[in-house]
């Protein structure tokens, strides 16, 4: 009779702490991918080219994305140190974008950089981005790490992050700024 007692208390605060407010939608399973966001950025600034690229020293192997170019134009700077998404020291380790300002080439290299080329939050693409920036990713096997809300204001998105430099998960939910970018995070168990 305990036993039945202590589920029955439990249970409810268990269901309650795993749930997603209904108004919130699944990310579909191929935004969890930072790869393929990038075709969904919209800069806020007018850049006659940009691309994003891997650091590989075969060139088309280093291509993400390209924008539409103008076919007078090449780049042939050379690739950054460092960049964003940093998995490991050496070739195919991160990613960086690069853009054509008034015919000049701009290097995008770090997590603070990208957030600014994207600048206002247009979509959920931008918006599971910046929350890249920030270490949180989608995982579609669960809802409490790949679900949004978009409003005029903000976009929610529960995902989750890898704690310290375990396999544990924690979940959370994510509010960004369209605007301004910033992020508002709460925990969630």
């Amino acid at each position: 009779m305990k036993l039945v007692s202590i589920i029955a208390v439990l249970l409810p605060g268990l269901l309650l702490s795993q749930t997603v407010p209904a108004d919130f939608k699944k990310i579909p399973e191929i935004l969890d991918n930072p790869e393929l966001l990038y075709p969904f950025i919209i800069p806020d600034k007018k850049y006659e080219y940009w691309s994003v690229l891997r650091n590989n020293p075969d060139p088309d192997k280093a291509i993400i994305y390209e924008s539409q170019s103008p076919q007078y134009m090449t780049i042939n700077d050379p690739a950054p140190e460092k960049g964003f998404f940093q998995k490991c020291l050496g070739e195919d380790c991160f990613s960086y974008l690069i853009a054509c300002e008034n015919s000049r080439s701009r290097y995008f290299s770090n997590e603070q950089q990208l957030r600014d080329f994207i600048g206002f939050v247009d979509n959920l693409p931008e918006a599971i981005l910046t929350a890249n920036t920030y270490g949180y990713t989608v995982d579609a096997t669960s809802t409490m790490s790949s679900s949004y809300k978009i409003e005029d204001k903000h976009i929610s998105l529960y995902l989750s992050k890898i704690k310290n430099s375990s396999e544990v998960k924690e979940y959370f939910l994510i509010t960004i700024d369209r605007k301004t970018g910033k992020l508002k995070v709460s925990l969630k168990h």
